[in-house]
């Protein structure tokens, strides 16, 4: 018998388990539960009754186990082609001080400081805005609003770049960076359901 999987998650973590690992884990397990939150904030899995949370690498507390799972994320800087006639394109991320930037605010109540990196080298930046969102979708409709310039991760803005709709800045200063992670404390006798959860998130990655 499977008991209940309960996994706290962003919102782009849960889409990725239910279009990625929810259909092979069912097919291989087909009485497990699973009680799947995307509450948009950084919770303590523990405290708050879940088995296990996904984030990013960089929000995963660092006394938790974690498990790398779903491809690796880039985010990128994308603007409006009217809003780059009326502010030159940034070259270099120290010039978007002199832009007007979407801000992002964190589950946490901070606002993200956009990180770059290029030869080895990093720069994090503060950027400055007017308009500050706590949601990436809604950064890149505000992106295509002509507001001004958001970062956002790549997967996000794929249409709106192949259409022409937004273009890409400082595209040599954003890499590939560690993707979601799944992650969990370290549990003296792990039960069965966690268990197969990890064991699809593991194979997925072969």
């Amino acid at each position: 018998m499977f008991g209940e999987v309960r996994i706290n998650g962003s919102e782009s973590a849960i889409e990725y388990v239910l279009n990625s690992i929810v259909p092979p884990l069912k097919d291989l397990y087909p009485g497990i539960k699973l009680d799947l939150v995307s509450d948009g904030k950084l919770s303590d899995i523990v405290e708050h009754g879940f088995d296990a949370g996904i984030r990013l690498k960089d929000f995963v507390p660092k006394d938790m186990i974690a498990l790398p799972m779903g491809p690796k994320v880039r985010f990128i800087a994308v603007a409006l082609p009217q809003y780059l006639k009326q502010y030159p394109s940034p070259t270099t991320p120290n010039e978007l001080h002199k832009h007007h930037c979407i801000r992002q605010r964190l589950p946490s109540g901070k606002r993200y400081h956009w990180e770059f990196s290029k030869h080895g080298g990093s720069v994090t930046i503060d950027v400055s805005g007017d308009i500050s969102l706590d949601n990436n979708n809604l950064m890149v409709k505000a992106a295509v609003q002509g507001l001004g310039i958001a970062f956002v991760p790549e997967s996000l803005a794929k249409a709106q770049i192949a259409s022409g709709t937004l273009t890409v800045i400082l595209d040599d200063w954003c890499p590939e960076e560690p993707g979601l992670h799944v992650y969990f404390p370290q549990y003296r006798h792990m039960f069965r359901s966690l268990r197969a959860f990890l064991d699809v998130v593991k194979a997925q990655r072969l």
